[in-house]
């Protein structure tokens, strides 16, 4: 299952997503989760812990799936 989230300007911060969604609990905890390569960006490893996320982007954890909406 997809969920939509809906993204406020142009886009948002990795590590910030991480935290509004409530898989991070800490700014810390987001980037831990980003260097051990568990977050996948449109179906590749995303290891930048700032990647800049757009509308469009689909976000991958586990069983967890997030797609970008504007």
């Amino acid at each position: 299952m997809v969920t939509e989230f809906k993204i406020e300007g142009e886009y948002i911060e990795l590590i910030q997503l991480l935290k509004v969604l409530g898989i991070a609990a800490t700014g810390g905890h987001a980037k831990f989760i980003v260097d051990e390569g568990e977050v996948f960006r449109n179906g590749e490893v995303e290891l930048r812990k700032r990647a800049k996320l757009v509308p469009g982007d689909v976000i991958e954890m586990e069983d967890f799936r997030v797609k970008l909406i504007a």
